[in-house]
């Protein structure tokens, strides 16, 4: 397992990521933030000045230290082209070189909207579509398809250098909106196409929804907000100072002040593109730069977004007595076999084979009981490729490994995402895993294979094994009270 660094100085702050690498996946050990007022102080006066100087040199010192003692072996370090308009950037660098080692990458927004786009298309499962990131001093909109960047627009204005003196966000909005011009990009795009929002102010815009909308799941990334709910959001934003700003939940006190701005920013750009709704990514750079310098950019990892990120979880999380893949190809055998028994459309595949890669992702927290607290890990485990809606069915689903432990109570909590359908299929899929689990329990592939007869109120599956199943069968058999319950049928394994 290896251990590398990321170092990213932006217009607003000094980050810190430490990540463990292992087979091509990654795992978050370590963030570190320091804000600085870096961005402004070149945008008005075109120096670092003495002071913040030492301030980063100071915290990239600790930083640096910090590096040593996690036996880190490669640094990326990167900071964005803002950074040029300082007449004194290239003493900056030579100090900070000669006294931490720390050489740093200027990104041009060329490279930048690189980053992003392989953070979006690792994060969101949308082959093709538009990005619009909204920075402190540059957005970008972006167009892709799959492994390409059909085309890009660069407009010079942000949450710190738009001008917002009315104080009007309308204002602010009409006047962005004659420096708009997106016709020859989005002229031919497919409708089919996901349109995802990235950066704070968009982050931001989310949660500061989610509220308004009594959303009752607390996850940022892939939100899809909807023009109605994005009007909802702003009428209700303008009715607030900046002190009830500062007190919303996720709302950083240093990002309050330009949230208007970004607001009023993406107002117009929804607005110039009559978009219908938006999708919110947590997509940034750092995870883009982690991709590129770290990961191999996104050749292969188109294909299947979900088991992806589900073997990126099982390469921290798997010790020696780990069955998660055997209980997945299980599970998806028998989703396959039992289908006239579940009647269940496709779209149940995606939930199943979460909940059965992470059947027991709730033993970090109870060993013993660990399907009922399963359902907080599958949440809130940034999964990628997948709606909420999905999540939440796949959190249930783990959770119907043992049907006593549903909640209609805490299932009527999201009741606004999800449905009738959903109830009676989180209890059908949840034994399914639960039996899926039951015929690995040797722990090895010893049954490869399921053929089920149905003959009248009984259902008999016949295992194709190699090797000894009885282990298998016997619990297998205990599972046959949970199916009755769920599929009104008696269950022999043979």
């Amino acid at each position: 397992m290896e251990k590398i660094a990321l170092i990213e100085l932006n217009e607003r702050s000094l980050n810190l990521s430490v990540y463990k690498i292992s087979n091509g996946k990654s795992l978050l050990a370590l963030t570190k933030n320091q804000t600085f007022k870096f961005g402004e102080e070149i945008d008005n006066d075109e120096l670092i000045n003495p002071k913040t100087k030492n301030e980063i040199l100071n915290i990239l010192k600790i930083y640096r230290k910090l590096i040593e003692e996690y036996g880190i072996s490669k640094i990326f370090a990167f900071t964005t082209n803002i950074i040029l308009k300082a007449r004194n950037y290239r003493g900056f660098f030579d100090e900070i070189y000669n006294n931490t080692g720390l050489s740093f990458s200027i990104l041009s927004d060329e490279e930048y909207i690189k980053s992003l786009f392989n953070s979006v298309v690792n994060n969101i499962d949308s082959a093709k579509g538009v990005f619009l990131y909204v920075g402190a001093y540059t957005s970008y909109v972006v167009k892709y398809n799959r492994r390409a960047i059909l085309g890009s627009v660069i407009f010079p204005f942000g949450t710190y250098n738009t001008d917002f003196s009315s104080g009007d966000i309308e204002e602010c909005v009409n006047r962005l909106k004659n420096n708009i011009n997106l016709e020859s990009l989005l002229s031919d795009v497919d409708q089919e196409g996901k349109f995802v929002g990235l950066g704070t102010s968009f982050i931001a815009l989310g949660k500061i929804a989610k509220k308004i909308m009594r959303y009752p799941l607390d996850v940022d990334n892939n939100f899809i907000l909807s023009k109605e709910n994005f009007d909802k959001t702003i009428q209700f934003f303008k009715t607030l100072d900046l002190d009830k700003i500062k007190k919303i939940k996720g709302i950083e006190d240093d990002n309050a002040d330009k949230l208007a701005v970004g607001f009023a920013i993406i107002k117009a750009f929804i607005e110039k593109m009559d978009l219908k709704e938006i999708t919110i990514s947590t997509s940034n750079l750092k995870s883009g730069q982690l991709q590129m310098n770290v990961l191999n950019g996104a050749v292969e990892r188109f294909n299947d977004l979900l088991s992806n990120s589900l073997e990126n979880y099982y390469e921290f999380t798997k010790d020696e007595f780990s069955i998660n893949p055997l209980v997945y190809n299980m599970a998806t055998i028998l989703f396959k076999q039992l289908k006239v028994m579940h009647k269940l459309p496709r779209f149940y595949v995606k939930p199943l084979r979460i909940a059965a890669f992470m059947y027991d992702s709730g033993k970090c927290i109870n060993s013993q009981y660990f399907t009922k607290y399963g359902f907080e890990k599958i949440v809130y485990s940034d999964i990628a490729g997948v709606t909420h809606r999905e999540l939440l069915i796949a959190g249930f689903i783990c959770v119907c490994q043992n049907l006593d432990d549903l909640s209609l109570n805490e299932w009527v909590r999201y009741k606004d995402i999800l449905t009738e359908e959903d109830l009676d299929a989180v209890r059908k899929l949840g034994v399914i895993v639960k039996l899926a689990v039951a015929l690995n329990a040797s722990r090895k592939p010893i049954v490869q294979d399921i053929v089920c007869d149905i003959l009248g109120d009984s259902i008999i599956m016949k295992t194709v094994v190699e090797g000894d199943a009885s282990h298998e069968i016997l619990e297998g058999m205990k599972v046959a009270s949970d199916y009755r319950k769920v599929y009104k049928k008696s269950l022999q394994i043979i």
